[in-house]
């Protein structure tokens, strides 16, 4: 039996995310076996759209399989293929739902440095700014057990989350954009955090369901050498399949100068991959009033309403501040009261204080005014 709740994702998707137009060429990528009735609703969308949809079905398992003794040649004809595929694409739309989110764990560290440098990296640029795309997770009895929660629950939070009203969100983040591109100095101050930067000159990109689902959150990046202090992430931190823990960055300079956390050694070989990793691609202020507590998913932590993100790792095209690398690790820091509190300044200014924002122009997105 359909649910209608799928059904109605799908179209939302297909219509609001990636606004698909007769005679687009739309690429479903599938990650995982417990996904299909997503995939499936997708695909009748696109064709009601007028689009033609090609799909990619991969597993995480068949995908550890390749990646444990890859070889760089391989690789290379690889993204060469793929990204011809890419190409073709005016739409790009991706559902993960395994149910392992370990399962890429005990693939060798080189392997996985050398997937990210020379396949995804090159095939995924293809997303570039002018096109469409959607990104999203899909729940799995996997994942409810990851968060102690029965499989029903899971879904009713999940379509919560997803389907909500992404529109009225889009028109309260104006006022916060408009700051943010008048804003020179950033400061967050909380537990183990007190950390300065910049964003002058730096676009603020408001995400209200366009590419992420579930979204809910207005990027920029800092100005790449204007980076001083330290942060401590108090959200678990997803890479390769292991659960980072207390991640604590020490800044001189825009640069991740140490570095700790329950494996200090596995996060240090991450950020030796390559010269941008230990820089800052994106900083991110999180606001959907659903996602009130860290999941083991950093789509929805990245999203969490009184949250920011501090992003090790590869700039997004449309808001460039120099720093590239072949990761882009979205780790996240509460600042609400269940997770330490904290404050966020705009040149010296109060701006949100444990989560919540005080200025009454920005008043529209606290929880309450975007449910």
């Amino acid at each position: 039996m359909r649910d209608a709740r799928v059904d109605k994702m799908a179209h939302n998707i297909v219509n609001y995310s990636c606004n698909v137009q007769p005679g687009e060429m739309v690429l479903i990528e599938s990650f995982g076996n417990h996904n299909y009735d997503l995939v499936k609703a997708l695909m009748r969308e696109v064709y009601l759209a007028g689009g033609s949809p090609f799909l990619w079905l991969k597993t995480m398992e068949l995908q550890r399989e390749l990646l444990m003794q890859c070889s760089r040649e391989q690789l290379k004809v690889m993204e060469e293929v793929d990204s011809l595929m890419m190409s073709h694409m005016d739409v790009y739309i991706r559902v993960r739902g395994e149910e392992n989110t370990s399962q890429m764990s005990d693939v060798p560290a080189e392997n996985m440095a050398d997937y990210a440098a020379i396949y995804q990296r090159p095939v995924h640029s293809r997303r570039s700014t002018d096109s469409k795309w959607c990104v999203m997770h899909y729940p799995t009895d996997g994942m409810a057990q990851a968060e102690c929660m029965s499989m029903e629950a899971l879904e009713d939070y999940f379509f919560e989350v997803c389907t909500m009203d992404y529109s009225r969100m889009e028109k309260a983040f104006e006022p916060l954009r408009e700051l943010m591109e008048k804003t020179d100095r950033v400061r967050l101050v909380g537990k183990g955090t007190d950390i300065t930067f910049s964003i002058k000159g730096m676009p603020a990109i408001p995400c209200a369901g366009k590419q992420n689902i579930p979204d809910g959150e207005i990027f920029t990046a800092p100005v790449k050498d204007s980076i001083n202090g330290v942060i401590t992430y108090n959200t678990t931190g997803f890479f390769d399949g292991f659960a980072f823990e207390q991640i604590c960055f020490h800044f001189e300079n825009g640069r991740i100068t140490e570095a700790a956390s329950n494996d200090t050694k596995r996060l240090n070989k991450i950020l030796d991959r390559d010269e941008g990793c230990r820089g800052i691609g994106e900083f991110a202020i999180g606001v959907n009033p659903y996602v009130t507590r860290p999941m083991k998913d950093s789509m929805f932590n990245e999203k969490m309403s009184g949250s920011i993100h501090f992003t090790p790792g590869n700039a997004y095209k449309n808001c460039d501040n120099g720093n590239h690398s072949s990761i882009h690790w979205d780790l996240v820091y509460a600042q609400t009261p269940e997770y330490g509190g904290g404050e966020m300044y705009f040149d010296d200014v109060l701006v949100r204080k444990d989560g919540r924002f005080i200025l009454p122009e920005l008043l529209g997105l606290n929880p309450e005014n975007l449910k």
